[in-house]
């Protein structure tokens, strides 16, 4: 399969957990075999590409983000060989490889901090201090930590993640080489972790001037690998070095900003190529609220010619169908809402039609695994269970994030769910619900309604109607949103206490029943062929 030189413009990117994907050795956590073996998966899904959390060897203080070495492949994943071949199988599948680079921080086991503690002369890379300023680490508690001579690192997360120091030349080349060894291997694109966090300045840390000169250099380097260079416009398909598909090498941002405008910076048209939308994933159940949401993420990316991105879900934030259940359908981290009443058959409801919603919006959209399968937050997990660093340094006040990385259920009517493949396994590194029988991927494949198979229908509807490009509002009663594509393509998503009548055209696809004509509550549909509106009068 050939995609254009721009496939990320519109592409729809499936995020792999690795620890919790599959299980191909049967030792309870995921690995590149598991993954391999489920690439068909992947492929009948109809994404175009797959975004992996860290991969790095890593003694997982924080699920992989401490990194020790950037050049080769965690052993509870895998090898680097298998990665190469996990690669090259992707593409043959017609699947793009994204994974993850963490810039802003390394881990206390790598070989550069282990020489910073040994000797003092070594501590450039860091941020090594005689005396600690006030700051706070993101997971909670100090962001400074002392070491035996007395010194001080800075570590905006956990203690075992010391902050890299950007203004260090040493620094920009480990990173810039790092890129290179990966594209080298036929990496499609790298998501960069914390993308505003890089430089600190004394009162500040984030969002800094500096970062944009670090994310142009990265550019070239990734324009270099496939990108469209000078005499060749015409978006043609040239062998380029690391075997990849064709097509640009990408760099995506997480970048949290509240400041649309300083957003906006990171992609002009010489840094990042697109960058996560979390107004949108934090955005409540509400139709003005994301009415507004859409419209501010249509006007902050349009006038420098950067696709949108879209996304509900991801490894750090509680899953849809738990959070639209709620009375509180917003988002916000430090486990405000952890535990509190929620709905699921309601929640499930609207993440069908948020699914349908998002998916038909112009520009990227991304799918968290599980989300296709409609996975609930695990929030009962024992305490002995939970891994996630903010729990530990919250005292348990925080929950953490192990409630959305729970591994995935494939098949079978008890855990691990065929997680380990068909032979004999151990028990997955965080345990499952009894309860994900009638989730299992197998179990959905056979029910037409199922939240998979219409994940299906709906990637397969966008890979021919959907994707890049803008969306015209179409007049809507109060609680409905309505807009039209430029392949005539209709979503209507109604949010609103009533049923709404559909306006004339053809029925492609919907969240849920649809009958005499009429969209039901927390309902989305896609038509064809609609007339100019949609409304009750």
């Amino acid at each position: 399969m050939s995609m254009s030189r721009t496939w990320w413009r519109g592409a729809a990117i499936y995020q792999v957990y690795l620890r919790s994907f599959a299980d191909g050795n049967g030792d309870g956590c995921g690995d590149l075999a598991g993954l391999r073996s489920r690439l068909g998966y992947l492929k009948d899904l109809g994404i175009d590409a797959v975004w992996l959390n860290p991969w790095y060897p890593s003694p997982m203080a924080d699920g992989g983000y401490d990194v020790a070495d950037y050049r080769d492949i965690e052993p509870v994943f895998g090898t680097l060989a298998e990665a190469e071949a996990f690669i090259a199988e992707a593409h043959e599948h017609g699947i793009k490889v994204i994974i993850d680079v963490v810039p802003n921080h390394s881990s206390t086991a790598s070989a550069w901090f282990q020489e910073a503690l040994a000797d003092p002369r070594a501590r450039d890379r860091f941020w090594f201090r005689d005396e600690p300023n006030g700051w706070s680490s993101i997971f909670g508690g100090p962001a400074w930590t002392q070491v035996p001579d007395g010194q001080w690192y800075l570590h905006l997360f956990a203690p075992e993640q010391p902050d890299l120091n950007w203004d260090n030349p040493e620094v920009h080349q480990e990173f810039e080489d790092v890129l290179r060894f990966w594209f080298d291997r036929g990496v499609d694109g790298f998501r960069v972790d914390s993308a505003a966090l890089l430089f600190k300045s004394e009162d500040a840390y984030e969002d800094l001037d500096g970062v944009h000169d670090v994310y142009r250099r990265w550019r070239e380097i990734a324009d270099e690998y496939g990108g469209v260079r000078a005499g060749d416009q015409d978006g043609g398909q040239g062998e380029e070095p690391g075997g990849g598909q064709g097509g640009e090498r990408v760099l995506i941002g997480e970048v949290w900003l509240p400041d649309q405008e300083r957003f906006a910076r990171y992609l002009r048209p010489d840094e990042l190529h697109t960058a996560f939308n979390f107004d949108f994933l934090a955005c409540p159940w509400d139709p003005a609220e994301l009415r507004r949401v859409i419209d501010l993420t249509l006007a902050t990316h349009l006038p420098i010619g950067a696709p949108p991105t879209w996304v509900l879900s991801n490894h750090d934030v509680t899953r849809p169908v738990t959070r639209y259940g709620r009375a509180d359908t917003g988002f916000q981290h430090g486990g405000r809402l952890h535990g509190s009443p929620s709905d699921l058959e309601l929640g499930r409801r609207r993440a069908r039609a948020a699914a349908l919603l998002a998916m038909a919006l112009p520009g990227g959209v991304y799918v968290y695994q599980g989300e296709e399968l409609g996975l609930p937050e695990v929030e009962d997990l024992p305490d002995e269970a939970r891994q996630d660093p903010m729990f530990a340094r919250s005292g348990g006040a925080n929950p953490g994030r192990d409630g959305c990385r729970v591994p995935l259920p494939w098949s079978g009517e008890e855990p691990p769910f065929g997680f380990g493949g068909p032979g004999p396994s151990a028990p997955p590194w965080l345990p499952q619900p009894e309860g994900w029988r009638k989730l299992t991927a197998q179990a959905q494949l056979a029910d037409l309604d199922s939240m998979l198979n219409l994940y299906r229908s709906a990637l397969r509807l966008r890979r021919e109607l959907l994707g890049d490009g803008t969306l015209t509002w179409l007049p809507s009663e109060a609680g409905v949103l309505a807009f039209r594509r430029e392949s005539g393509l209709v979503c209507v998503s109604n949010l609103g206490p009533a049923a709404v009548p559909l306006p004339p055209g053809e029925l492609l696809l919907a969240s849920g029943p649809v009958e005499g004509g009429a969209l039901p509550p927390d309902t989305t549909a896609w038509l064809t062929g609609a007339g100019p509106g949609v409304s009750g009068r």
